[in-house]
């Protein structure tokens, strides 16, 4: 009969430990990569709209004095009605508030005009609106004696409306929010930038001279050229 030796037991496989420390680098710096691509993707296409017209728009201001702007000037009269005059003198002669709803109303389908809850400059003689908005300045004046309504819109043009929408000038709230939100997700795209050019920059050896290169310019600019 013949007798078979016992197989012996598998020698066990161990990972030496500087193994293991390359194989967990790869994994977080796989995990950072991929958290990173997301974000900067995410923020990037938040980004792209508002980008394309600020930095358009960063243009024209800076060349704002070669770009004629063909002011138009929309001038407007009319004469308030008997029964919202008498509304209008019964309000307080001296005040910062809006127009009364019906006058208010009546202006903004006689006038095409949108008044809102604007206030009004009160006087003993007129009521004063003052109606700016982006590439545009307007005003309403009110005879509180004759009833004589006057209004005036002077526009700038495109460029200027696009130029104050930069400068969030005379935008109202919401768009100082989207200002807002906007410049946060700027933040989000560079500062993902900076920390995937500093994952990749083994392999792109003109990575942080090229970051200086964009630190340095604007610096000596400042301190040579600017007084």
């Amino acid at each position: 009969m013949t007798h078979f030796p016992d197989p012996s037991p598998a020698p066990s496989v161990t990972a030496s430990p500087a193994l293991h420390d390359r194989v967990s680098a790869q994994q977080r710096r796989g995990f950072w990569l991929r958290q990173l691509h997301q974000w900067h993707w995410i923020s990037s296409a938040v980004c792209l709209v508002g980008m394309l017209l600020f930095t358009a728009t960063g243009i024209t201001l800076n060349h704002a004095a070669r770009i004629e702007a063909q002011p138009r000037v929309d001038n407007r009269t009319a004469q308030l009605p008997a029964p919202l005059l008498t509304q209008l003198a019964a309000s307080p002669e001296e005040r910062n508030a809006p127009l009364p709803a019906p006058v208010a109303g009546w202006l903004g389908d006689t006038l095409e005009i949108s008044l809102g809850r604007r206030p009004a400059e009160w006087s003993p003689e007129e009521a004063y609106v003052s109606m700016p908005s982006p590439g545009a300045d307007a005003w309403l004046s009110i005879d509180r004696q004759t009833g004589a309504v006057e209004f005036e819109r002077t526009g700038r043009g495109v460029v200027s409306y696009l130029n104050d929408l930069h400068k969030g000038r005379n935008a109202g709230p919401a768009w100082g929010w989207f200002i807002d939100v906007f410049a946060i997700a700027c933040l989000v795209f560079c500062i993902t930038g900076l920390f995937l050019l500093h994952l990749h920059a083994r392999q792109r050896r003109l990575t942080w001279p090229l970051v200086g290169l964009g630190l340095v310019v604007p610096l000596v600019l400042i301190l040579l050229f600017i007084h």
